[in-house]
């Protein structure tokens, strides 16, 4: 890796994995690049020296678009990618468990090692209205995402993880 950098992965319906994603992203600067889920190839994944997978749960699960990905990458990087930290940013109506479940076990597999403690983020949307509704996440979890982008592309940039 001669250039480590974060890559933020992330798939948003209703703006609300989004907007986490993207506030991760002004906090990391300029260790950092971040991609929609269904632009992720391997190749991308080899170059990082680091990750957060940024994405809804969607009944109970990770988002589909977010599952492709781990889908179509998981083999070609496996092995290849061991030991490199990673962390999450779970959008969810209620508590997001599920899908913070799927993901560990996929990163899991592939070796990686969480360095942060995993945010979820509880909208409360509960009704089809609610759910399917364009979000607006508080300034304070959008401020959490950029505190952990920063410190997760800084930490990769120096080498500490």
């Amino acid at each position: 890796m001669a250039d480590k950098y974060l890559l933020i992965v992330w798939h948003s319906r209703t703006g609300s994995a989004e907007s986490l994603a993207e506030a991760a992203f002004e906090g990391a600067g300029n260790h950092c690049r971040i991609m929609r889920a269904r632009d992720v190839q391997p190749k991308h994944l080899m170059d990082a020296g680091g990750y957060l997978f940024c994405c809804p749960e969607n009944l109970a699960s990770m988002s589909g678009e977010m599952k492709e990905m781990f889908d179509r990458c998981y083999y070609p990087v496996l092995m290849k990618i061991a030991g490199r930290p990673f962390a999450t940013i779970i959008a969810a109506g209620s508590d997001g468990e599920w899908a913070q479940k799927q993901i560990d076990r996929i990163c899991k597999g592939w070796r990686l090692k969480r360095v942060v403690e995993h945010m979820i983020v509880d909208t409360g949307a509960q009704t089809e209205a609610e759910i399917t509704a364009p979000k607006q996440i508080d300034e304070s979890e959008l401020g959490r995402a950029r505190e952990l982008g920063q410190a997760l592309g800084q930490g990769i940039a120096d080498g500490i993880f």
